[in-house]
C-alpha cells in the first residue's frame, strides 16, 4: 500500500517504512504515548519515479565525477528538479489528502521527515542529508513530500554515496508524516545510564520545540532519576537563552528569545520528571534495552516522538558505535563509553627485549602514555618510509609532511620544540606519547634501538616495558565518565590535522573552535602557487576539501571553525617552490595571516573557493575564521574577497582572530563591519602584549597568558562583543588551563575551545565556574 498508518506499523517494517516509521508504529502499538501519523513507503518513492517515466533519466544524471564541482552541482539541480516536476498521480495524491485528512480535521499542523529503510543508507551514516519540515499544512503536503524525495540527491547526498560505493537506483527512502506537537517544553531521555546500564536516567529539557536542544542550539537543563528510589538525584538549570516556536502568523518555526524570566527557570516539575520516568521504563520494558528518547510535554500530556537503543552497554566492555549521531543531547553515543585509563600504547617490533631501564634522554612530556617499540631516526623527509608500524620516531623536530609516519609510530621525540610546538600539538591529537625538547635523542638513541617512552614524564628509558595493556588512541580520548556536563558555555574541541578528526569528535565537545588549514597545505610539501602550477587549481582546491570534510562530517551538524592559511614564511622557505620566500629575523612578526592573504588574493581566492564548494555541498556547519587581523579595514577588504568569491557574508558565519593588541583595542569597529565571532588565539596574543618570543629559550620564563595585561585586553574584548551581540571564543593552549577557564566564564566568553585531552576536564571546569556565578547570584 501506498500509505501506512503508524498503527499498522511494527519494528518489522523497516524495508518498508525505514527506521524512524518502523520505531513510531513499534511504539504505537505497544500502547506508549505517540503522536498520530502515517508513512509514505518507500516502494511509493520508486513507484512515483517510474510512473512518471523519469527514473532512468534520474539515475543518468548523477552518474557524474563527483569531484568535478560544476558537474556535481549541475548533476543535483537537474535530477532534484525531475523530481520536483513531476506531477503527483492521482490515485496516490488521494490517498495521502485522505491520510492527512484523519490526523485533524484537514486543519493539523504535520511534521514531515524522511526515514531510511536501512541502516547502512547515507542518511543514518551521514547525518542531515535528507530533509525534514516542521509545522506543515494540507496545502503544502505533497509538495514538502516531493521535496523529502529530491533531498536525495543534493550535492552532498550524491557525493557520498558515489564515495561509499551505493548504488543510487537501489536507494529508497519513505516519508513520515505525523501530527506535531506544538511543545511548551521538550527534551531527551536516556532510559538508564547510557554507559554503565545502572537504572538511572539521564533527562535534559529546554522551553519550546525539541530542535532546539537536539541541534545544540541550547544548552537544556540536566537531571538524574534513580528508577530505584524514584528520586531526582541532581538537577542542573541552565541559562536558556533562545528556544524554537511555532509562528502563530505563518506557521513556520522559529527561533525566539526566552522571556528573562524563564531563561533561568527550571522546565522540568518533579511530576513531571515522575511522568517521564514511567514512560522511559515502559519503553525499555518493550524492548528489553536502554533507549535513547525524544520527547514533548503540551498542555500537561508527555508525547514521545523518538526511541531508539543506546548502543553503548555492553557488560562493561567498551561499545562501538558508527558515530553517526552527533546531536546526542548528553553527549554522543561515541562519548559514553569508557575506557582501561592506562594511556600506554604495546610496541610491535619483533624483539620483544628486555624490561625498561635507566633514562636515556629527558624533555618535556608533551603528549602522554606509554609507548615501547624500536628507535628510528629521521633527519630528511626520505627517510619517514623506514617508519612502520609501532616504532618510535626519533628526530630534531616534526614538519607537516611527516603526519603519515606519525600516524604509524606509537610514540615521538624531538630535540627541539615545546608545549606549542607542531609535535607536540600533532602527537596529541593523535594520541600518540610524545616526549619534546630532549636536546640530545638524535645523537644518544640509535635506530632500531629498544625504547620506552612516557610521555607523561616526559622520559625514555633503555629497553621494551612489554607489561601495560594496549589501547586504541581513539578510545582513549573517549570521557571515562559517560554524562556530559551540561553548561551554558560551550566547550569545543582545537583540531590541527584531519587525521585527528574522529578522535575529536570521542570527546563529546560542542564543535571545533580551531581547524588548523595551513596542516593540509604544508604537507603538500609544495607552496601554494608551486602546488597550482603544477598540478592546477582543481588539485589544489580538492585538498583543502578533502582535509575540511572530514572534520565536519565527523561533527555534524556541530560546527567546525576553520581558520585560513596563517604560516610563516621559514615553515614556506621548507617547501618546494619557497625559495623566493623573504628572509624575516622574526616570521611570526612577518609575513603571514590575512596580511599573506590579502597581499595574494589570486592564491587566497584558492582558499575561498574550497569554501563555497563545501557550502554547496551542504556543509552548513562550516565557520569561516581569519587569522592575524588587526583592524577592520582587514575585515572589510577580507569580507569583499569573499562576495567575490560567491559566499555571502550574511548568510554564513565569519569571524577574526584576536591575536594582537590592536585587533582586542579594535574589535568593536569590527564588529561593525560584520563579524559574527572573535577568538582568542592567546599564544600570539600574549607574546606580542608581553614582548615575548615564546619560541625563545632565553625569556621562555615570562611568557604568561594569565598576565594582567593579557586577561585585561580579552576581558574588554568580550565585553565589547556583547555590546555587539558579536560571540566570543578561545582557541589558544591557555583555553585548557583551569585558571583561565574561570576567568573566561566569569567574564561571559561564549566558548571554549580545549585540546582534545582536555575536553572534558574543561566541560567540568566550566560547570563549577557556572554554578558557582549562579549561587552566587541568588545569596
Amino acid at each position: 500500500m501506498p500509505v501506512l498508518s503508524l498503527e499498522a506499523i511494527g519494528a518489522g517494517d523497516v524495508d518498508t517504512v525505514g527506521g524512524k516509521g518502523a520505531s513510531l508504529g513499534e511504539l504505537t502499538g505497544a500502547g506508549l504515548p505517540v503522536p498520530p501519523g502515517f508513512v509514505v513507503t518507500a516502494g511509493t518513492y520508486r513507484t512515483f519515479i517510474e510512473e512518471a517515466g523519469i527514473d532512468e533519466e534520474l539515475f543518468e544524471a548523477v552518474d557524474v565525477d563527483v569531484e568535478d564541482s560544476a558537474a556535481l552541482s549541475a548533476a543535483a539541480d537537474r535530477a532534484q528538479e525531475l523530481i520536483l516536476n513531476a506531477a503527483f498521480p492521482d490515485s496516490l495524491r488521494s490517498e495521502v489528502l485522505q491520510a492527512y485528512d484523519g490526523l485533524g480535521d484537514g486543519e493539523a499542523f504535520v511534521a514531515v521527515r524522511s526515514s531510511a529503510t536501512a541502516e547502512d543508507l547515507p542518511d543514518a551514516s551521514f547525518a542531515g542529508q535528507q530533509e525534514t519540515f516542521l509545522n506543515v499544512t494540507g496545502e503544502a503536503l505533497l509538495e514538502r513530500i516531493r521535496e523529502c524525495w529530491a533531498s536525495l540527491f543534493t550535492q552532498r547526498a550524491i557525493y557520498y554515496r558515489q564515495k561509499q560505493g551505493f548504488d543510487h537506483s537501489a536507494v529508497n527512502i519513505a516519508v513520515v508524516v505525523q501530527r506535531m506537537v506544538d511543545a511548551e517544553k521538550s527534551g531527551v531521555m536516556f532510559t538508564s545510564h547510557p554507559s554503565t546500564g545502572d537504572p538511572r536516567m539521564i533527562i535534559e529539557s529546554a522551553w519550546g520545540l525539541g530542535e532546539a536542544v537536539v541541534s545544540g542550539s541550547v544548552s537544556p537543563d540536566n537531571y538524574v532519576v534513580d528508577r530505584e528510589s524514584e528520586a531526582v538525584e541532581e538537577v542542573t538549570v541552565a541559562e536558556k537563552k533562545v528556544m524554537h516556536v511555532r509562528d502563530d502568523e505563518t506557521g513556520e518555526t522559529v527561533e525566539r528569545a526566552v522571556p528573562d524570566d524563564r531563561r533561568e527557570q527550571r522546565v522540568l516539575s518533579d511530576e513531571e520528571l515522575d511522568r517521564l520516568r514511567e514512560i522511559g521504563e515502559r519503553v525499555e520494558g518493550h524492548y528489553g534495552t536502554p533507549q535513547d528518547v525524544e520527547w514533548a510535554i503540551y498542555d500537561g500530556e508527555v508525547y514521545m516522538l523518538q526511541s531508539r537503543p543506546i548502543t553503548t552497554i555492553d557488560d562493561g566492555e567498551i561499545g562501538e558505535t558508527d558515530g553517526s549521531r552527533m546531536d546526542d543531547p548528553v553527549g554522543s553515543a561515541s562519548e559514553a563509553q569508557a575506557t582501561d585509563g592506562s594511556g600506554v600504547v604495546e610496541g610491535k617490533s619483533d624483539d620483544d627485549g628486555a624490561d625498561a631501564g635507566g633514562v636515556l634522554v629527558q624533555g618535556l612530556g608533551s603528549s602522554p602514555g606509554t609507548a615501547t617499540g624500536a628507535v628510528r631516526i629521521v633527519g630528511k623527509l626520505d627517510e619517514l618510509d623506514k617508519v612502520g608500524e609501532g616504532d618510535i620516531i626519533v628526530t630534531e623536530m616534526t614538519t607537516p609532511d611527516m603526519v603519515p609516519a606519525m600516524k604509524r609510530a606509537d610514540g615521538i621525540v624531538t630535540d627541539e620544540g615545546g608545549m606549542t610546538s607542531h609535535a607536540a600539538i600533532v602527537s596529541r591529537e593523535l594520541g600518540v606519547p610524545a616526549v619534546v625538547g630532549a636536546g640530545n635523542a638524535t645523537t644518544v638513541l640509535s635506530d632500531g634501538q629498544q625504547v620506552t617512552l612516557d610521555g607523561d614524564k616526559g622520559a625514555v628509558r633503555e629497553g621494551r616495558d612489554t607489561s601495560e595493556p594496549e589501547r586504541e588512541p581513539i578510545e582513549d580520548a573517549r570521557p571515562e565518565t559517560p554524562v556530559k556536563p551540561m553548561t551554558a558555555t560551550e566547550v569545543k574541541v582545537n583540531v590541527s590535522i584531519p587525521e585527528a578528526a574522529e578522535r575529536a569528535a570521542a570527546t563529546g565537545a560542542d564543535g571545533v573552535g580551531l581547524l588548523r588549514i595551513e596542516h593540509m597545505i604544508l604537507s603538500l610539501g609544495k607552496t601554494p602557487k608551486k602546488y597550482v602550477a603544477d598540478n592546477g587549481e582543481r588539485a589544489y582546491v580538492d585538498e583543502i576539501v578533502d582535509g575540511v570534510q572530514t572534520v565536519a562530517d565527523e561533527f555534524y551538524p556541530r560546527p567546525v571553525r576553520v581558520r585560513t592559511l596563517d604560516a610563516p614564511t621559514d615553515e614556506f622557505r621548507e617547501l618546494e617552490g619557497g625559495e623566493d620566500e623573504p628572509e624575516e629575523h622574526n616570521p611570526m612578526l612577518g609575513y603571514r595571516g590575512i596580511r599573506r592573504s590579502l597581499d595574494t588574493p589570486d592564491v587566497f581566492a584558492h582558499e575561498l573557493a574550497a569554501f563555497r564548494r563545501l557550502y554547496e555541498m551542504g556543509y552548513d556547519n562550516i565557520e569561516i575564521m581569519f587569522p592575524l587581523v588587526n583592524d577592520a579595514e582587514d575585515v572589510l577588504r577580507t569580507k569583499r574577497l569573499m562576495e567575490e568569491a560567491g559566499i555571502d557574508p550574511d548568510k554564513r558565519r565569519w569571524g577574526v582572530m584576536i591575536e594582537t593588541p590592536a585587533s582586542a583595542l579594535g574589535v568593536d569597529r569590527m564588529a561593525e563591519a560584520g563579524i559574527d565571532f572573535a577568538s582568542f588565539g592567546t599564544n600570539d596574543l600574549t607574546q606580542y602584549t608581553l614582548a615575548v618570543d615564546r619560541n625563545n629559550g632565553n625569556v621562555a620564563d615570562r611568557f604568561d597568558e594569565l598576565h594582567p595585561a593579557v586577561l585585561e585586553l580579552i576581558g574588554k574584548t568580550i565585553e565589547t562583543c556583547r555590546e555587539h551581540d558579536v560571540d566570543t571564543s578561545i582557541c589558544g593552549q591557555a583555553g585548557s588551563k583551569p585558571e583561565m577557564v574561570r576567568f573566561l566564564v566569569d567574564e561571559g566568553v561564549s566558548s571554549i575551545s580545549a585540546n582534545i585531552d582536555a575536553v572534558r576536564d574543561v566541560q567540568h571546569e566550566v560547570k563549577r565556574v557556572e554554578q558557582k556565578l549562579m549561587l552566587e547570584s541568588v545569596r
